[in-house]
């Protein structure tokens, strides 16, 4: 009878700690690769969002589910949980997916990462930051709208500004070249690793272990 209670005490304790941890907002993440919907789309520069967190689910053999305003996957690492969100709504509007799921799994702003394609930076740089401008995108603009601030942590991918005059849609919605595709791999590879340590090892480490390499 004694060896049933304290297994059952022990089980017990073992549950209330668990779910503690899982309702602990400072140990939830919600990552979110910004891009289109649309098989058109989804091998253009401007979807880098979407190819990394794809690229992470395939490697660490999770799954995305269709939901509200976007397909979302969980997955748990080093205690913490981190919830990937691909918008459906639309780079424009991506602010919307942002907000609701925010408020929904009630993630602090500080534990959101958004991941974007950006001109200003050579192919395959990667860059994290806790704030800044819109910079002219789209989806950043729609993120900094509905928050109400432009103190976010972002993740820029560049994917470098080699168009001619009038040509920036074009290559922004264009396809890899393939020289990049050759490259990208190994990109995605470190993408996937700056996202865990920012859930992990905090922001300043991971800017300064990612920032550029």
């Amino acid at each position: 009878m004694f060896q049933f209670l304290k297994k059952l005490l022990s089980t017990s304790h073992s549950k209330l700690s668990f779910n503690v941890e899982e309702t602990d907002p400072m140990k939830k993440f919600l990552i979110v690769g910004l891009g289109n919907i649309g098989s058109e789309y989804e091998n253009t520069r401007h979807n880098i969002g979407f190819k990394i967190l794809d690229f992470f689910a395939k490697k660490e053999d999770f799954k995305f589910e269709t939901d509200k305003l976007g397909d979302l996957a969980s997955y748990k690492f080093k205690g913490r949980t981190f919830i990937f969100l691909k918008p459906s709504t639309y780079m424009n509007l991506s602010g919307k997916a942002v907000r609701y799921w925010m408020t929904k799994e009630k993630i602090p702003v500080e534990n959101v990462l958004i991941i974007t394609d950006d001109l200003n930076l050579e192919f395959g740089t990667i860059r994290l930051k806790t704030k800044g401008s819109d910079g002219g995108h789209n989806g950043l603009k729609s993120i900094q709208a509905l928050l109400n601030t432009t103190k976010y942590p972002r993740f820029r991918f560049g994917i470098s500004a080699d168009f001619g005059k009038g040509r920036q849609v074009n290559y922004v919605l264009g396809e890899w070249t393939t020289e990049e595709e050759e490259k990208l791999s190994e990109r995605l590879q470190k993408s996937m690793e700056l996202i865990k340590s920012f859930g992990t090892a905090g922001v300043s480490n991971t800017m300064n272990n990612f920032n550029g390499k």
